[in-house]
């Protein structure tokens, strides 16, 4: 598929009536178990992304190295792929819509694209982000891909509220303004339970994306209540990695090789995945 077609089967999976569901990957093995499981498109992680190289989340590592990340994420596959873009790398529209550029230069028709700064602490204004959500789209138009906005809201982490009433409302307000702005779905990241989503699902508008957490519905019930699409974040990489941290102990405290051993895939299984030749 063209990337413009890619865009397309995209946006459609977030309107047939069943739940998409994206375990969010770091790296090109995992984007390639994704395709050949059958999962219909890919999310990355930018904090997945950022940890696996030692750095937090935030735009801490640079833009360069995280469009390389998706560009080879985006190249293993055939399936589309939607990339975290954080807040778009600029707090500029020229300096935005110039990294939404080189974003689709990879070959990603999709992006996570959110509302905050300071560790999501602090929330643009409501028209200031329309803003930035209408650049994104122009940006996309201009290079002939409709690309797949998620917009998502911070309200539930942010500084500044004095009840989870107001924070509620202020989730509502802020993604019917920003689908009127041009996103696609809407991502109100921080609540999973069936009480708060079925009060979203009546009032908002958009396909709405759900962040899966220990305290997450089901994805049944996900299913059920009308959601749309659901995503796992950087809690995938951060579950394998405290494997590989019980590893290390056992190993550490001159323990047994089975926590190594245990279930261990060869060679040839992991070869499934690879890309044959050199880079």
């Amino acid at each position: 598929m063209s990337q413009a077609a890619k865009a397309q089967e995209l946006l459609s999976l977030h309107n047939n009536g069943k739940l998409l569901i994206l375990p969010n990957v770091w790296n090109p093995i995992g984007a390639r178990m994704l395709e050949r499981k059958g999962f219909s498109a890919v999310a990355t992680a930018s904090a997945a992304i950022a940890e696996s190289l030692g750095y937090s989340d935030g735009e801490q590592i640079k833009l360069e190295t995280m469009l390389e990340m998706i560009t080879r994420i985006v190249r293993s596959v055939n399936i589309p792929v939607t990339a975290d873009f954080e807040a778009g790398y600029s707090d500029s529209i020229e300096g935005l819509q110039e990294n939404i550029s080189r974003l689709l230069d990879t070959g990603a028709v999709g992006l996570n694209f959110e509302d905050s700064w300071d560790d999501s602490a602090h929330l643009r204004t409501i028209p200031e982000q329309v803003e930035r959500i209408k650049a994104v789209r122009e940006a996309a138009d201009r290079k002939g891909v409709h690309l797949v906005i998620n917009a998502r809201a911070d309200s539930f982490f942010a500084e500044g509220f004095s009840s989870d009433e107001e924070r509620l409302e202020d989730v509502i307000t802020r993604l019917n303004a920003y689908t009127a702005a041009g996103a696609d779905s809407v991502y109100p990241v921080g609540r999973g339970d069936k009480e708060t989503l079925t009060i979203l699902r009546k009032r908002l508008s958009a396909p709405i994306n759900v962040l899966a957490t220990a305290k997450t519905a089901s994805l049944k019930q996900l299913q059920e209540l009308g959601i749309n699409r659901v995503s796992f974040g950087p809690y995938i990489f951060r579950s394998l990695l405290a494997k590989m941290s019980a590893m290390q102990d056992e190993i550490m405290n001159m323990g047994g090789y089975e926590i190594v051993m245990d279930g261990i895939w060869s060679g040839g299984d992991v070869k499934k995945y690879l890309k044959e030749g050199k880079e």
